[in-house]
Formats: C-alpha cells, structure tokens, sequence
C-alpha cells in the first residue's frame, strides 16, 4: 500500500519523468535516451518503496492491564542510535531517558504513537538540516515535539526531527485528541529520526544498534 503523503509526489514525479523520456527520445542519441529511462524507472521503483505504507499489528492494549505496567510501542521504525539519561527542557523539564531513532531513506517512513492517551501538547519548530544521528540535531533541526499523557498518567513526549535529506515533516496531532498506541501520527520525508523521552523508572528493552518496528516493537515497559 502506498502512503497518502507519496500519492501526489509519486503522481507529479511520473508526469516529468514521461516528458523528459519522451523529449530524450527525440533530441538524444539513443544510448543516453536508454540510460535516462533505465535511470528514472529505477528511482522512481525507489520512491514507490520509499512510500509504501505497511499495515501493522493492532495492538493489544490487554496486554498491560494483565500485566499491570503501560508498554511502550517504537515510534518509527530504524535502527537505535542512543539509549541515555537526558534533561528534557522544552516540555516535561526534568530528567527523562532519551530513546533516539534513526530512520534511512530504506526504512518506512510512517510515525506512529508509541501509547494511548490524550494529546496535551504539539509544537512544531522550524530549524537546520544537519546530519540527523548527530546529538544536536534534536533542537537545532526543523522538528516537531509531541506530548502524550497516557491513559495511566503518564507523559510521553516524542519528536519528529528533519535530517540532511528530509526536507518536510508531516504532522496529524492535534491537541486535545484521544489517540490510541500504533496510530499514525505523522510522516518525514526522505531520512530522519524519532527521539522519544521515557520516565526514569521505565525498563528499557532495546540497545543501541537495534533495528525496531513502527506500532510493533516493544521498547519500554513503565511500571505502574
């Protein structure tokens, strides 16, 4: 299934490729007119792949109510860059650990929320395009900052942050809303990286250099 977001972006991609290949054909020497189309139906089987839209596993919420702990759900999918004990400053301002994600431009690029809960805060910042696994990418690129407070009170906050090639977040939270774990939140196009900011007590279930799941992998347990 192809994401919503690559609809028009795959659509216009097409029509300006057939033009180009169409002109080629005419003006080029046959051998160029033959890289230029073997050249754009690569990239543009490229962007069909990078737009895909995988359906995942609902969730079962039953789980933490048998177990009396709140799980928390990768928010993208990638690979672990950090797993460390920062200060969280813009929202919850206090000592959290800090989860990053990075997402390549192979991984699927859909954000999903990592708990159930009402969303209490959304903000979206406008900044740099540094390489997205550097640390200080996480304030100073363009990047959106989520807060949910989860249905067993607990306040989650996670951003959305552009890298060197992502060049458009998209963002669906809405303050206000009730949203439920595994939804889709937003989408960044063309690589980037997810951090999301746990209680101190949470028990961490991944390791850096670990590739997680959108909506699927489990990443925390936060005892009740």
């Amino acid at each position: 299934m192809i994401h919503k977001e690559g609809i028009p972006f795959l659509g216009y991609t097409l029509l300006i490729m057939i033009v180009v290949i169409i002109f080629s054909f005419f003006l080029l020497s046959r051998f160029i007119f033959v890289f230029i189309s073997v050249f754009f139906v690569i990239l543009y089987l490229f962007f069909v792949f990078f737009f895909r839209n995988p359906k995942r596993i609902s969730y079962d919420e039953n789980y933490d109510q048998n177990y009396n702990k709140e799980s928390i759900v990768s928010p993208a999918d990638g690979k672990i860059l950090n797993v460390q004990p920062v200060f969280e400053n813009e929202f919850l301002k206090k000592n959290c650990i800090c989860i990053s994600i990075f997402m390549s431009p192979f991984n699927v690029h859909v954000n999903r929320f990592p708990v159930s809960g009402k969303i209490i805060y959304v903000k979206y910042h406008t900044g740099k395009h540094v390489i997205a696994w550097l640390p200080k990418s996480s304030l100073q690129n363009e990047h959106s900052t989520i807060v949910v407070e989860s249905t067993k009170g607990n306040r989650i906050l996670f951003r959305q942050i552009a890298g060197f090639l992502a060049r458009r977040i998209v963002l669906y939270a809405k303050k206000d809303s009730i949203i439920k774990k595994g939804d889709e939140f937003g989408f960044i196009k063309f690589g980037s990286r997810v951090d999301i900011f746990l209680p101190l007590k949470s028990i961490i279930l991944v390791k850096k250099g670990e590739k997680v799941i959108g909506g699927e992998t489990r990443i925390s347990f936060i005892p009740s």
